[in-house]
């Protein structure tokens, strides 16, 4: 199909956007507070790769707002600078979101942050100090400085953030504003506040300097809805206050659908925007897992949106745009809304990465424009195809490097094939497509359904080898939580690995089943939510204070528990438990700390605990070979995305 749509410019104030691609504010984290060289070079990256428009990550307007940028940082100005003599080569336009967090501010001096009222912060259950008229002028002129100081600095535009339950959308909504003056009560006091914020900003740039709004419907019982957020772009269309409109949704007490994970569809956002769309003349942007420029066109010729947000999939792949306009299509990495490097790595890490991009973040180190030639050809032998080994494929091949990689399954994949089939998880089998298809194309030598030992590699005549052999569930009944006296029963024929789960079909007896969660990440609940599916009633058995605790944000988690509870089957969890023992139909659990044992049903027992490595390979090889690495789930069985990283290292290093 052709693009009619995604590559016509499109003028915003004085600013020309010359695609209607977008890549809206997200924290990054990458500079520690300030705009660096190394978040100039993740935004150069996607400058380089043709976005269109890149919105900056918020920046803090006041003392009582700390944010990854600030307006108290006297080297914003330089910052900003270097920024725009390096992205101005690539055309790209850049806004700004200005931002204020309201009751979950974070405070210069460690006081307790704003809010229009006492409502606490969901998050922290800070109790804000509710504004004075002083205190509300004073940010609003925060706002206006703010504005005016990235117009300076040769900036495009800036977006106010409107949206997510930061302080503007604390006044717009009743849950949250309970003033009883002229910026509480009535809806139109409400907004009282963002109109003179806008008026400020407006008021303090030229015209040709964009001024927009971020809105979104909260979810929220009582709160703020779509009609609201309709009479909001109304009334500020109507003064001339705004220049485009940005349309999310969702805040932290919906926090799944601010950042939908690869459950949701592509566009799941579209419903609560065209309403918005349909009745402002100014440009509007939209955002709602985007994955391709097809969507991307589709979406503007259907009226949705006139601009299109598609920030994780430029996280996952900088060259969309690039690769697309050149037929490349094929070649895009695709983004797979897993959450774990982007929202996870600034939850978990303070820092945004990328599950299966390395390069997000590392761009002054591992830019993929700067992989490069080997001086020298070497004959590399990859053992696993799984995600490690599939990249470390990918990356030698690049390097010019002869790349050979066995497998002893008849695909590749390795791991993921089974994590594929847990339920709503299909999508992250994309991942492992591309890397399938990309080897390929590069001209790597796979050898599928090859069981090799030390010799079979050794008659490669290989001058490095990289062992991705992965792991395998440990069935010795040892957890986390008292390694010490392990489970007893274990070898009962009713007792499964995940492995053993999900490889065989989901072939599991009875109507009562036990799920034990010793890993904490999406595992042990995707494999609790396909049983309750089919039927059974599952036990959750796990040490942490929740299920799937050490996923990366444990909110992600809600969608699959919401699932559980609305699916026929039943579904109880036992939080800080550990399994005693297994008998024929019952399994004995006794608290991590203390208290009494209890006896629950389980005629089928599934355990999700730690994998054990497989070393052997390697260790056979260790002194036999010239460059010998081992890497993924053969080094320490982790996650998908230290897997591709040292994968992708281990081969660059060649």
């Amino acid at each position: 199909m052709a693009l009619k749509e995604v590559f016509e410019p499109i003028k915003i104030a004085g600013c020309t956007v010359p695609n209607r691609v977008v890549r809206t504010a997200h924290a990054t984290s990458i500079g520690g507070g300030v705009m660096n060289d190394e978040l100039i070079a993740y935004h150069e990256r996607r400058a380089r790769g043709g976005c269109g428009l890149t919105i900056l990550e918020i920046l803090g307007v006041h003392a009582t707002s700390l944010a990854p940028l600030n307006m108290i940082d006297p080297t914003l100005d330089e910052g900003y600078a270097k920024l725009m003599e390096a992205v101005e080569p690539h055309g790209m336009a850049v806004f700004q979101q200005v931002w204020h967090a309201g009751h979950n501010g974070r405070t210069l001096d460690g006081s307790p942050p704003w809010g229009p009222s006492t409502v606490p912060n969901p998050l922290g259950a800070d109790v804000p100090v509710p504004m004075s008229k002083g205190m509300i002028d004073e940010i609003i002129e925060a706002y206006a400085a703010a504005c005016a100081r990235c117009e300076k600095a040769g900036l495009h535009g800036a977006e106010i953030h409107g949206a997510h339950g930061y302080l503007i959308q604390q006044f717009l909504s009743p849950n949250t504003n309970k003033r009883e003056d002229e910026y509480g009560g009535s809806f139109e006091n409400r907004m009282r506040f963002l109109i003179e914020v806008m008026q400020a900003s407006q008021d303090a740039t030229s015209k040709d300097f964009a001024v927009g709004v971020r809105l979104a419907p909260d979810l929220t019982v009582g709160g703020v809805g779509v009609e609201d957020n309709i009479k909001v772009v109304e009334a500020l269309e109507a003064q001339g206050l705004v220049d485009f409109v940005n349309v999310s949704l969702g805040n932290y007490n919906s926090f799944p659908k601010m950042i939908g994970g690869m459950h949701e569809p592509v566009g799941y956002e579209v419903p609560t925007a065209v309403p918005i769309t349909e009745r402002v003349k100014v440009p509007t942007i939209i955002t709602g897992r985007f994955r391709t420029l097809e969507e991307v066109d589709q979406s503007i010729r259907n009226g949705e949106a006139d601009l299109i947000g598609m920030t994780r999939a430029h996280i996952a792949d900088p060259d969309i745009v690039r690769k697309t306009k050149a037929g490349k299509i094929e070649q895009i990495r695709p983004c797979i809304a897993c959450n774990q490097g982007c929202v996870g790595g600034l939850f978990d890490n303070q820092r945004l990465g990328c599950a299966v991009n390395v390069e997000t973040g590392n761009e002054l180190h591992l830019d993929q424009d700067q992989i490069g030639t080997a001086h020298t050809a070497r004959k590399v032998v990859v053992v696993g195809g799984g995600l490690a080994g599939m990249e470390a494929a990918r990356v030698a091949a690049l390097r010019g490097h002869s790349v050979v990689l066995f497998e002893a399954a008849p695909d590749l994949g390795g791991a993921l094939n089974l994590a594929a089939k847990l339920p709503k998880r299909y999508g992250i089998a994309d991942i492992a497509t591309w890397l399938e298809q990309e080897i390929y194309r590069l001209g790597v030598d796979v050898r599928l359904s090859t069981y090799v030992d030390a010799e079979d590699v050794m008659a490669e005549q290989p001058d490095a080898v990289i062992v991705a052999t992965g792991s395998m569930p440990r069935m010795d009944g040892i957890q986390n939580s008292n390694p010490g006296e392990p489970i007893s029963g274990i070898d009962a024929p009713h007792v499964l690995s995940s492995q053993d789960f999900l490889a065989e079909n989901r072939n599991w007896r009875g109507t009562s089943a036990v799920v034990l969660d010793d890993n904490g990440h999406y595992e042990a609940i995707g494999i609790a939510e396909q049983l309750v599916e089919d039927g059974a009633d599952v036990t959750f058995v796990t040490p942490f204070k929740q299920p799937a605790f050490k996923v990366e944000n444990a909110l992600m988690v809600e969608p699959a528990l919401e699932r559980i509870v609305a699916a026929e089957g039943k579904f109880s969890d036992l939080t800080r438990y550990r399994i005693r023992s297994i008998d024929q139909d019952t399994v004995t659990v006794s608290p991590t700390y203390a208290g009494p044992d209890q006896t629950i049903a389980g005629e089928t027992v599934v355990l999700v605990t730690p994998n054990e490595p497989l070393r052997e390979l390697y260790n056979e090889l260790n002194g036999k070979v010239g460059h010998l690495a081992i890497v993924g789930d053969a080094n320490s069985p982790r996650n998908l995305q230290k897997a591709i990283f040292e994968g992708h290292t281990a081969a660059r290093s060649l």
